[in-house]
């Protein structure tokens, strides 16, 4: 599965960093990647594309606790799990930071 498509592209372009500061749990989630084998998700709220092609995302990430942060987008698809899965992009996540937290 491709963590980044055309549109999740054009959303974040939408959202550059530091667009919802502030908003806290209320800011809208662009897309959400997940671990298919245990802990890690990354409700994205924000990015913005880097001069060697690659995505500085920031959002409200959860491996041992919720906490904001920023992860690059090769970091997420760098990620080997066992039975040759990586990182998954939830298809049908929406809403803000506080609705997916729950």
């Amino acid at each position: 599965m491709r963590l980044m498509t055309k549109e999740i592209e054009r959303e974040l372009q939408k959202s550059p960093l530091y667009s919802k500061d502030g908003q806290g749990e209320n800011a809208e989630v662009v897309v959400k990647y997940f671990n298919p084998c245990g802990a890690g998700t990354w409700l994205i709220t924000e990015g913005e594309k880097q001069e060697d092609g690659d995505w500085l995302m920031f959002g409200m990430c959860h491996i041992f606790e919720w906490e904001w942060g920023y992860v690059l987008l090769s970091e997420l698809e760098s990620v080997k799990l066992p039975f040759g899965l990586g990182i998954e992009r939830d298809l049908y996540a929406k809403g803000t930071v506080g609705e997916l937290m729950r």
